[in-house]
């Protein structure tokens, strides 16, 4: 279905201004081949090189066909809002409307001002995000803990485009913040871990006092997942899966779980299971949750938790379509929510998936949590 939306809009981007250009028949034909090449690029370099979850080409090719993508998309709907507003105009000034449908001057602009943002949508994405200070008061938060500092990961996304280099950089700033401990809810890596092996070693030197815990995203279940838990652990990330450890500031505790993705399902491998997480655990301790997607965020605080941490949205990518990328997470997209019992934090993502590797508002972000103990009324 998303291919065949993909096919429509470059289609009518070609008709409404490939094929209305002062060039010779042949030249708008070779354009308009190079524009559908670029929309169903990733499934070209899928069949040949990597797959859909981690394609395997050059970064800079990468960069290049990204751009492109979102600039053919982007010019197509801008295309479209131009001759809908020239439908507008029409019964008050057929004149103006005529020239908006007719004249290539607007048409010209429009596709500039799609190409800027096509590169400027890249360059946000790829970039070593900043930190963003956030603050959460949870009820029965014990004293020992008010002031815990928290660093949220999530969406790393591994892959040549977002390689070793650039995750070094990450955990670098990081590890400036000097946390308690540092929380990844998910997407750690793209593709095998024998392509991605001289990019994971550099997750090793993140580094907490109280350690380094995480859960699978979906993308883990893409390609090894059973490999990649291995590899996370060798390098000191321990991975929640259904389980949960408790942190101890003398008798006061604090307890962190995680849960499996539900991609899991249909695979044989582990799927979301918070009963499991939790089975165990201190009466009466706070729970901080790791699930990569805030989709299940209602169904869990039912199960007593008390912080929700998760990722999977990269925030929306871009303003507008945060809230169809909502519409598919439970109405949860970015940032903190407060529910009936319990509170969400949905992080933006450090990274993104490699086959849309665009942002345009919503920023990448390295978030640093600090947990206080909530006032009571009264």
């Amino acid at each position: 279905m998303l291919g065949w939306v993909i096919a429509g809009i470059g289609f009518y981007g070609i008709w409404r201004y490939v094929a209305r250009l002062p060039l010779s028949r042949w030249v708008r034909l070779g354009v308009a081949v190079g524009v559908l090449l670029v929309l169903f690029h990733l499934l070209i370099v899928a069949r040949f090189w990597g797959s859909l979850a981690s394609p395997e080409i050059p970064q800079q090719v990468m960069w290049l066909l990204s751009a492109g993508f979102f600039a053919i998309l982007l010019a197509a709907v801008l295309l479209l809002l131009r001759d809908l507003l020239g439908v507008l105009l029409y019964p008050f000034s057929r004149e103006k409307a005529r020239w908006l449908w007719c004249d290539l001057r607007p048409s010209h602009a429009l596709v500039a001002l799609a190409c800027m943002l096509g590169g400027i949508g890249v360059w946000q994405a790829v970039k070593v995000p900043e930190v963003r200070h956030v603050e959460i008061a949870l009820p029965d938060l014990p004293a020992a803990f008010d002031g815990y500092r928290v660093v949220h990961l999530t969406d790393l996304h591994m892959s040549r485009l977002l390689d070793g280099e650039w995750l070094a950089k990450v955990v670098a700033r990081s590890n400036a913040l000097d946390a308690d401990v540092v929380l990844i809810s998910g997407d750690l890596a793209d593709g095998t871990v024998k392509a991605r092996r001289r990019d994971y070693p550099a997750l090793g030197a993140l580094h907490a006092r109280d350690g380094v815990l995480a859960v699978p995203g979906n993308h883990e279940y893409y390609a090894e997942y059973a490999a990649w838990m291995q590899a996370f652990e060798s390098v000191g990330v321990k991975m929640l899966v259904n389980t949960h450890v408790e942190i101890r500031r003398g008798d006061a505790i604090l307890v962190v779980a995680g849960v499996a993705d539900k991609a899991g399902a249909g695979r044989g491998l582990p799927e979301p299971n918070i009963e499991a997480a939790l089975q165990g655990r201190p009466t009466g301790a706070p729970v901080i949750l790791l699930d990569h997607r805030p989709g299940g965020a209602r169904r869990n605080q039912a199960h007593g938790v008390a912080l929700q941490l998760s990722g999977h949205t990269h925030g929306g990518h871009v303003w507008g379509l945060d809230q169809v990328v909502a519409l598919f997470n439970d109405g949860f997209v970015s940032g903190w929510y407060g529910l009936e019992t319990m509170q969400l934090y949905v992080g933006n993502g450090a990274g993104l998936w490699p086959g849309f590797p665009i942002r345009l508002g919503p920023a990448s972000e390295i978030t640093e949590i600090t947990l206080r103990r909530a006032q009571r009324e009264g």
